[in-house]
């Protein structure tokens, strides 16, 4: 079993993750838990307060170290007496490790991981000195809080777990597992709008339906994300597919792409 713990000012925002779809039925199934920790009940002041003006001025509050070393430490604690022999700790954080499919990969091989959701300008530096493994960011852009964040990466890790998704096979052919996006998908009825689904699709021939799948998500891929391809050694059969897709629009010159 996953175990989560979250560090957050608002418990009630990971309902979105309990309560609904493929995350909801996973956890009902015992493939995960989730514990959320309020920094504010480890607060010492009868106000329950866990931010302060920062040192040297500045917009904003920032986030105590106290009130959060004494949740994640609890976090911690709870996962250890679960079994967890060492818990991964994480703050979310613009200025992390950006976020990808190898990484989630590699979040999910840990049995434990304790997130910490902050707000307002930050958190007191020496919390993460002392108390976090790693920062990790979703995206260059700022949100709110760590909160969605947080969502994100138990979603994208829970889908991971064998059992969680009703076919099996769904989880790897995904967009990003194979380094590349994903392919078109269809479903019935076979012309809508005018657009029919293409006769591949349709013909049973399942090499040949493999075949334009891939040719699809390498265009697709070439198209829109080229900083993938880039990073891609593509084998034989990858590159002549990528060149017949190129071909298909119009686009002849070598993609350049080893």
């Amino acid at each position: 079993m996953k175990r989560f713990d979250v560090v957050t000012l608002f418990p009630e925002m990971l309902n979105a993750l309990t309560e609904y779809g493929i995350t909801r039925r996973a956890r009902d199934s015992g493939f995960f838990e989730l514990v959320a920790w309020n920094p504010r009940d480890f607060s010492g002041n009868a106000y329950r307060s866990v931010d302060d003006r920062p040192y040297g001025g500045g917009p904003g509050m920032v986030m105590m170290a106290d009130p959060l070393a004494k949740a994640v430490r609890a976090a911690r604690s709870r996962q250890k007496s679960c079994g967890v022999a060492r818990s991964r700790t994480v703050y979310l954080s613009p200025q992390g490790k950006p976020l990808d499919q190898a990484f989630v990969d590699e979040l999910a091989r840990d049995e434990g991981l304790v997130m910490l959701a902050g707000r307002y300008e930050g958190v007191d530096e020496r919390l993460i000195e002392l108390e976090i493994d790693e920062e990790v960011s979703i995206g260059d852009y700022v949100l709110s809080g760590g909160e969605l964040a947080a969502m994100v990466i138990i979603d994208s890790i829970v889908r991971r777990i064998p059992g969680v998704l009703n076919d099996a096979c769904s989880a790897t052919q995904e967009s990003f597992v194979d380094g590349i996006l994903d392919y078109p998908q269809y479903t019935r009825p076979e012309v809508y709008a005018d657009r029919a689904v293409p006769q591949v699709l349709l013909s049973g021939n399942h090499a040949e339906i493999q075949r334009w799948r891939l040719k699809q998500a390498l265009g697709r891929t070439w198209r829109r994300r080229p900083d993938l391809l880039e990073k891609l050694k593509l084998d034989a059969e990858q590159a002549e597919l990528l060149e017949e897709y190129r071909a298909d629009y119009g686009e002849t010159e070598k993609t350049g792409v080893k």
